[in-house]
Protein backbone atom coordinates (compact mmCIF):
# COMPACT_ATOMS: atom_id res chain seq x y z
CA UNK A 1 0.00 0.00 0.00
CA UNK A 2 2.69 2.26 0.92
CA UNK A 3 4.09 1.95 -2.17
CA UNK A 4 1.25 3.06 -4.49
CA UNK A 5 0.99 6.10 -2.18
CA UNK A 6 3.83 6.71 -2.76
CA UNK A 7 3.50 6.27 -6.46
CA UNK A 8 0.40 8.59 -6.66
CA UNK A 9 2.63 11.59 -5.39
CA UNK A 10 5.43 11.58 -7.70
CA UNK A 11 2.74 11.43 -10.51
CA UNK A 12 1.15 14.32 -8.97
CA UNK A 13 4.21 15.99 -8.25
CA UNK A 14 5.10 15.67 -12.05
CA UNK A 15 1.88 16.76 -13.37
CA UNK A 16 1.82 19.96 -11.11
CA UNK A 17 5.64 20.58 -12.09
CA UNK A 18 4.54 20.27 -15.69
CA UNK A 19 1.64 22.78 -15.31
CA UNK A 20 4.10 25.27 -13.65
CA UNK A 21 6.24 25.30 -16.24
CA UNK A 22 3.57 25.65 -18.80
CA UNK A 23 2.91 29.31 -16.83
CA UNK A 24 5.85 30.24 -16.02
CA UNK A 25 6.61 30.35 -19.48
CA UNK A 26 3.60 31.90 -21.06
CA UNK A 27 4.30 34.84 -18.08
CA UNK A 28 7.96 34.64 -19.53
CA UNK A 29 6.85 35.45 -22.78
CA UNK A 30 4.03 38.03 -21.90
CA UNK A 31 6.79 39.73 -19.94
CA UNK A 32 9.40 39.83 -23.08
CA UNK A 33 6.49 40.51 -25.73
CA UNK A 34 5.62 43.80 -23.22
CA UNK A 35 9.24 44.93 -22.94
CA UNK A 36 9.58 44.85 -26.54
CA UNK A 37 6.22 47.05 -27.12
CA UNK A 38 7.61 48.94 -24.52
CA UNK A 39 11.05 49.43 -26.31
CA UNK A 40 9.00 50.31 -29.42
CA UNK A 41 6.54 52.88 -28.30
CA UNK A 42 9.56 54.45 -26.42
CA UNK A 43 11.24 55.10 -30.04
CA UNK A 44 9.68 57.70 -32.76
CA UNK A 45 7.13 55.56 -34.91
CA UNK A 46 7.60 56.68 -38.59
CA UNK A 47 4.47 57.60 -40.99
CA UNK A 48 3.80 55.64 -44.20
CA UNK A 49 3.02 58.60 -47.06
CA UNK A 50 3.19 59.13 -51.05
CA UNK A 51 5.35 61.99 -51.62
CA UNK A 52 5.40 64.28 -54.76
CA UNK A 53 8.54 65.93 -56.47
CA UNK A 54 7.41 69.37 -57.38
CA UNK A 55 8.64 70.38 -60.72
CA UNK A 56 7.80 72.96 -63.08
CA UNK A 57 5.24 72.70 -66.26
CA UNK A 58 3.71 74.91 -68.63
CA UNK A 59 -0.09 76.35 -67.76
CA UNK A 60 -2.53 76.79 -70.60
CA UNK A 61 -5.48 78.77 -68.97
CA UNK A 62 -7.91 77.47 -71.60
CA UNK A 63 -11.57 78.04 -72.00
CA UNK A 64 -13.90 75.70 -74.58
CA UNK A 65 -16.80 77.00 -76.06
CA UNK A 66 -19.47 76.16 -78.55
CA UNK A 67 -19.44 77.85 -82.18
CA UNK A 68 -20.69 78.16 -85.48
CA UNK A 69 -19.18 78.58 -88.86
CA UNK A 70 -20.36 81.35 -91.48
CA UNK A 71 -20.01 82.25 -94.57
CA UNK A 72 -17.51 85.15 -95.18
CA UNK A 73 -19.92 86.84 -97.33
CA UNK A 74 -23.51 85.66 -98.47
CA UNK A 75 -26.08 87.10 -100.42
CA UNK A 76 -29.35 85.86 -102.68
CA UNK A 77 -29.00 85.90 -106.60
CA UNK A 78 -32.27 87.79 -107.20
CA UNK A 79 -33.36 90.55 -110.28
CA UNK A 80 -34.01 94.12 -109.89
CA UNK A 81 -36.87 94.13 -112.74
CA UNK A 82 -39.26 91.43 -113.34
CA UNK A 83 -38.42 89.71 -117.24
CA UNK A 84 -37.72 86.84 -118.65
CA UNK A 85 -34.48 85.22 -118.02
CA UNK A 86 -32.33 84.20 -121.02
CA UNK A 87 -29.77 83.04 -120.66
CA UNK A 88 -27.50 81.39 -117.25
CA UNK A 89 -24.24 82.02 -117.21
CA UNK A 90 -23.08 79.83 -114.00
CA UNK A 91 -22.68 76.27 -113.17
CA UNK A 92 -24.38 75.24 -109.59
CA UNK A 93 -21.55 74.77 -106.57
CA UNK A 94 -18.91 76.16 -108.93
CA UNK A 95 -16.51 79.61 -108.50
CA UNK A 96 -17.14 82.73 -109.36
CA UNK A 97 -15.50 85.91 -109.60
CA UNK A 98 -16.52 89.31 -108.66
CA UNK A 99 -18.51 91.06 -111.61
CA UNK A 100 -19.40 87.95 -113.96
CA UNK A 101 -21.95 87.66 -115.59
CA UNK A 102 -24.50 85.15 -114.04
CA UNK A 103 -28.20 85.70 -115.52
CA UNK A 104 -29.16 87.99 -118.26
CA UNK A 105 -32.78 88.82 -118.82
CA UNK A 106 -34.94 90.00 -121.78
CA UNK A 107 -33.16 93.38 -122.65
CA UNK A 108 -35.31 93.84 -126.27
CA UNK A 109 -37.22 96.74 -125.03
CA UNK A 110 -34.13 98.37 -123.39
CA UNK A 111 -32.64 98.19 -126.54
CA UNK A 112 -35.15 99.74 -128.76
CA UNK A 113 -36.06 102.25 -126.16
CA UNK A 114 -31.90 103.17 -126.53
CA UNK A 115 -32.07 103.16 -129.84
CA UNK A 116 -35.00 105.81 -130.59
CA UNK A 117 -32.98 107.81 -127.60
CA UNK A 118 -29.96 107.76 -129.44
CA UNK A 119 -31.98 109.13 -132.84
CA UNK A 120 -33.54 111.49 -131.16
CA UNK A 121 -30.31 112.77 -130.20
CA UNK A 122 -28.73 112.97 -133.42
CA UNK A 123 -31.77 115.49 -134.23
CA UNK A 124 -31.45 117.33 -131.23
CA UNK A 125 -27.85 118.06 -131.84
CA UNK A 126 -28.42 119.01 -135.57
CA UNK A 127 -31.14 121.75 -134.32
CA UNK A 128 -29.07 122.91 -131.35
CA UNK A 129 -26.06 123.53 -133.97
CA UNK A 130 -28.68 125.25 -136.21
CA UNK A 131 -29.79 127.49 -133.74
CA UNK A 132 -26.31 128.11 -132.29
CA UNK A 133 -25.08 129.29 -136.14
CA UNK A 134 -28.07 131.22 -136.72
CA UNK A 135 -27.92 133.34 -133.08
CA UNK A 136 -24.75 134.25 -134.34
CA UNK A 137 -26.04 135.83 -137.17
CA UNK A 138 -29.08 137.41 -135.25
CA UNK A 139 -31.71 135.01 -136.56
CA UNK A 140 -33.40 133.99 -133.38
CA UNK A 141 -33.20 134.51 -129.36
CA UNK A 142 -30.54 133.75 -127.48
CA UNK A 143 -34.31 131.83 -125.43
CA UNK A 144 -34.74 129.82 -128.17
CA UNK A 145 -31.11 128.42 -128.67
CA UNK A 146 -31.20 127.68 -124.66
CA UNK A 147 -34.37 125.55 -125.46
CA UNK A 148 -32.89 123.81 -127.71
CA UNK A 149 -29.38 123.02 -125.63
CA UNK A 150 -31.89 121.93 -122.89
CA UNK A 151 -33.72 119.11 -125.32
CA UNK A 152 -30.02 117.90 -126.00
CA UNK A 153 -29.82 117.41 -122.31
CA UNK A 154 -32.78 115.90 -121.96
CA UNK A 155 -32.39 113.31 -124.14
CA UNK A 156 -29.13 112.57 -122.71
CA UNK A 157 -30.48 112.24 -119.59
CA UNK A 158 -33.14 109.39 -121.06
CA UNK A 159 -30.29 107.62 -122.38
CA UNK A 160 -28.00 107.43 -118.91
CA UNK A 161 -31.47 106.05 -117.20
CA UNK A 162 -32.10 103.32 -120.46
CA UNK A 163 -28.85 102.07 -120.11
CA UNK A 164 -29.37 101.66 -116.46
CA UNK A 165 -32.28 100.18 -117.05
CA UNK A 166 -30.23 97.63 -119.79
CA UNK A 167 -27.35 97.01 -116.86
CA UNK A 168 -30.26 95.33 -114.62
CA UNK A 169 -31.15 92.91 -117.27
CA UNK A 170 -27.79 91.47 -116.14
CA UNK A 171 -27.03 90.25 -112.92
CA UNK A 172 -23.87 90.16 -112.26
CA UNK A 173 -21.49 88.62 -109.30
CA UNK A 174 -21.94 91.26 -106.67
CA UNK A 175 -18.46 89.40 -104.84
CA UNK A 176 -16.22 86.22 -105.23
CA UNK A 177 -17.78 83.23 -104.02
CA UNK A 178 -19.01 79.81 -104.81
CA UNK A 179 -22.89 79.95 -106.34
CA UNK A 180 -25.73 77.28 -104.67
CA UNK A 181 -28.15 75.46 -106.23
CA UNK A 182 -30.55 77.45 -108.50
CA UNK A 183 -34.21 77.91 -108.75
CA UNK A 184 -35.07 78.83 -112.07
CA UNK A 185 -34.29 78.19 -115.74
CA UNK A 186 -34.23 79.79 -118.85
CA UNK A 187 -37.44 81.01 -119.84
CA UNK A 188 -39.09 81.48 -116.39
CA UNK A 189 -40.35 85.05 -115.61
CA UNK A 190 -38.66 86.14 -112.32
CA UNK A 191 -39.59 89.21 -110.08
CA UNK A 192 -37.43 91.01 -107.70
CA UNK A 193 -38.42 88.64 -105.25
CA UNK A 194 -37.78 85.37 -106.61
CA UNK A 195 -34.69 83.60 -105.13
CA UNK A 196 -32.29 82.76 -108.96
CA UNK A 197 -29.68 80.95 -106.68
CA UNK A 198 -27.17 82.39 -103.42
CA UNK A 199 -23.73 82.74 -103.23
CA UNK A 200 -21.25 82.56 -100.76
CA UNK A 201 -17.31 83.91 -99.89
CA UNK A 202 -16.31 80.44 -98.24
CA UNK A 203 -12.75 81.63 -97.65
CA UNK A 204 -11.92 82.64 -95.74
CA UNK A 205 -15.06 81.76 -92.97
CA UNK A 206 -16.61 83.50 -89.83
CA UNK A 207 -16.37 81.45 -86.46
CA UNK A 208 -18.92 83.23 -84.47
CA UNK A 209 -18.85 81.38 -80.31
CA UNK A 210 -20.09 82.99 -76.85
CA UNK A 211 -18.48 83.01 -73.74
CA UNK A 212 -19.16 83.80 -70.16
CA UNK A 213 -18.94 87.61 -69.74
CA UNK A 214 -16.69 87.47 -66.87
CA UNK A 215 -13.80 85.73 -69.34
CA UNK A 216 -14.68 89.73 -70.87
CA UNK A 217 -11.68 91.24 -70.07
CA UNK A 218 -9.19 87.60 -70.55
CA UNK A 219 -9.90 88.31 -74.54
CA UNK A 220 -9.07 91.16 -77.25
CA UNK A 221 -8.95 91.46 -81.15
CA UNK A 222 -6.45 89.71 -82.14
CA UNK A 223 -6.19 86.54 -80.22
CA UNK A 224 -6.10 82.88 -81.48
CA UNK A 225 -8.62 80.39 -81.41
CA UNK A 226 -8.56 76.47 -82.24
CA UNK A 227 -11.44 74.54 -83.14
CA UNK A 228 -12.30 70.93 -84.63
CA UNK A 229 -15.47 69.83 -86.58
CA UNK A 230 -17.59 66.96 -86.32
CA UNK A 231 -16.19 66.03 -90.37
CA UNK A 232 -12.50 65.92 -89.28
CA UNK A 233 -10.20 65.18 -86.32
CA UNK A 234 -7.87 67.84 -87.57
CA UNK A 235 -7.57 71.10 -85.16
CA UNK A 236 -8.23 74.65 -87.43
CA UNK A 237 -6.90 77.54 -86.13
CA UNK A 238 -8.32 81.57 -86.48
CA UNK A 239 -7.92 85.03 -85.20
CA UNK A 240 -10.64 86.43 -83.08
CA UNK A 241 -11.51 89.79 -85.06
CA UNK A 242 -14.45 91.62 -83.60
CA UNK A 243 -16.08 91.72 -80.32
CA UNK A 244 -19.66 92.26 -79.25
CA UNK A 245 -19.81 95.38 -76.90
CA UNK A 246 -23.25 94.18 -75.33
CA UNK A 247 -23.20 91.24 -72.71
CA UNK A 248 -26.59 89.27 -74.14
CA UNK A 249 -28.87 89.93 -70.99
CA UNK A 250 -30.67 86.17 -71.39
CA UNK A 251 -27.10 84.19 -71.21
CA UNK A 252 -25.09 86.55 -70.06
CA UNK A 253 -22.42 85.73 -72.53
CA UNK A 254 -20.53 87.89 -75.19
CA UNK A 255 -20.54 86.85 -78.53
CA UNK A 256 -17.02 86.64 -80.41
CA UNK A 257 -16.36 86.43 -84.08
CA UNK A 258 -12.99 84.96 -85.29
CA UNK A 259 -11.91 84.89 -88.93
CA UNK A 260 -10.65 81.17 -90.50
CA UNK A 261 -8.50 80.67 -93.46
CA UNK A 262 -10.18 78.32 -95.62
CA UNK A 263 -8.24 77.58 -98.75
CA UNK A 264 -9.02 73.97 -99.43
CA UNK A 265 -12.51 74.60 -98.68
CA UNK A 266 -12.42 72.18 -96.43
CA UNK A 267 -14.75 73.54 -93.53
CA UNK A 268 -18.37 74.65 -95.09
CA UNK A 269 -20.61 77.23 -93.48
CA UNK A 270 -22.74 75.94 -91.18
CA UNK A 271 -20.85 73.11 -89.46
CA UNK A 272 -20.52 72.96 -85.71
CA UNK A 273 -17.42 74.03 -84.12
CA UNK A 274 -15.97 72.84 -80.64
CA UNK A 275 -13.72 75.95 -80.06
CA UNK A 276 -10.78 76.34 -77.73
CA UNK A 277 -9.54 79.61 -76.40
CA UNK A 278 -6.16 80.07 -74.78
CA UNK A 279 -6.86 82.28 -72.03
CA UNK A 280 -3.46 82.96 -70.91
CA UNK A 281 0.14 80.89 -70.77
CA UNK A 282 2.47 80.88 -67.99
CA UNK A 283 5.88 78.51 -69.38
CA UNK A 284 6.94 77.66 -65.83
CA UNK A 285 4.08 77.32 -63.60
CA UNK A 286 4.40 75.19 -60.39
CA UNK A 287 1.22 72.67 -60.19
CA UNK A 288 1.03 70.20 -57.84
CA UNK A 289 -1.97 67.74 -56.54
CA UNK A 290 -4.85 69.32 -55.29
CA UNK A 291 -5.01 67.00 -51.97
CA UNK A 292 -1.61 68.53 -51.33
CA UNK A 293 -3.55 71.59 -50.19
CA UNK A 294 -4.71 72.32 -46.45
CA UNK A 295 -7.28 74.75 -46.31
CA UNK A 296 -7.46 77.15 -43.75
CA UNK A 297 -10.04 79.80 -42.45
CA UNK A 298 -7.18 82.29 -43.34
CA UNK A 299 -4.65 80.82 -45.65
CA UNK A 300 -3.61 77.51 -47.28
CA UNK A 301 -0.67 75.28 -46.28
CA UNK A 302 1.11 72.24 -47.94
CA UNK A 303 3.34 69.35 -46.29
CA UNK A 304 6.77 69.04 -47.32
CA UNK A 305 9.10 66.45 -46.40
CA UNK A 306 12.71 67.54 -44.41
CA UNK A 307 15.06 64.67 -43.25
CA UNK A 308 12.75 62.61 -42.65
CA UNK A 309 10.50 64.85 -41.20
CA UNK A 310 7.43 66.69 -42.08
CA UNK A 311 6.45 70.57 -41.73
CA UNK A 312 4.06 72.84 -42.88
CA UNK A 313 4.49 75.85 -45.27
CA UNK A 314 1.86 78.35 -45.93
CA UNK A 315 0.86 78.53 -50.31
CA UNK A 316 -0.51 80.96 -52.63
CA UNK A 317 -2.30 79.50 -54.89
CA UNK A 318 -3.27 80.47 -58.67
CA UNK A 319 -5.12 78.63 -60.87
CA UNK A 320 -7.33 75.37 -60.05
CA UNK A 321 -8.13 72.71 -61.75
CA UNK A 322 -9.81 68.72 -61.17
CA UNK A 323 -6.91 67.38 -59.78
CA UNK A 324 -4.32 70.17 -59.61
CA UNK A 325 -3.07 73.50 -58.85
CA UNK A 326 -1.09 76.28 -59.27
CA UNK A 327 1.06 77.47 -56.54
CA UNK A 328 2.02 81.15 -56.99
CA UNK A 329 4.48 81.29 -53.97
CA UNK A 330 5.65 79.46 -50.65
CA UNK A 331 7.36 76.25 -52.42
CA UNK A 332 10.40 75.64 -54.83
CA UNK A 333 10.79 73.21 -57.55
CA UNK A 334 12.82 70.63 -55.42
CA UNK A 335 10.54 70.75 -52.68
CA UNK A 336 8.92 67.12 -51.68
CA UNK A 337 5.18 67.50 -50.74
CA UNK A 338 3.33 64.92 -48.71
CA UNK A 339 0.47 64.02 -50.52
CA UNK A 340 -1.22 61.35 -48.21
CA UNK A 341 -1.92 60.40 -44.90
CA UNK A 342 -2.77 64.28 -43.89
CA UNK A 343 -5.45 63.61 -41.12
CA UNK A 344 -2.16 61.95 -39.07
CA UNK A 345 0.51 64.37 -39.77
CA UNK A 346 1.77 66.84 -37.15
CA UNK A 347 4.58 69.08 -37.61
CA UNK A 348 7.96 67.36 -36.85
CA UNK A 349 6.64 64.10 -37.32
CA UNK A 350 8.59 61.45 -38.31
CA UNK A 351 7.61 60.12 -41.98
CA UNK A 352 8.61 57.52 -44.46
CA UNK A 353 7.73 58.04 -48.51
CA UNK A 354 7.07 54.68 -49.76
CA UNK A 355 5.37 55.84 -53.00
CA UNK A 356 6.34 59.04 -55.17
CA UNK A 357 3.83 60.48 -57.56
CA UNK A 358 4.52 61.31 -60.62
CA UNK A 359 4.11 64.38 -62.57
CA UNK A 360 0.51 64.60 -64.39
CA UNK A 361 -0.20 67.12 -67.87
CA UNK A 362 -2.01 70.10 -66.88
CA UNK A 363 -3.85 72.27 -68.73
CA UNK A 364 -6.95 74.34 -66.99
CA UNK A 365 -10.16 74.17 -68.43
CA UNK A 366 -11.35 77.74 -67.32
CA UNK A 367 -9.55 78.04 -63.96
CA UNK A 368 -10.23 80.70 -61.47
CA UNK A 369 -8.08 82.34 -58.83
Amino acid sequence: MNAKRIARWFLLLGVLAGVGYLVYGKISRGQKKKAQITRQSSGPKELLVDGYVVKTSKLSNTLDASGTLQSNEVTNIQAEISARVTGIYFREGKSVSKGAVLVKLYDGDQLAQLQKLKTQKLLAETTLQRQKYLLSRGGVSQQETDVAASQVESIDADIALTESQLQRTQIRAPFSGVVGLRNVSVGTVVSPTTIIASIQQTNPLKLDFSIPEKYTEALKVGDAVQFTVASDRTTHRGTVYAIEPQVDPTTRTIRLRARVPNPNYALSPGQFAKVRLELSSTPEALMIPSQAVIPGAREKKVAIARNGKAAFVTVETGVREASTVQILSGIQPGDTLIISGMMQLKPNAAIKIVRMQKQAVVVAQGGTR
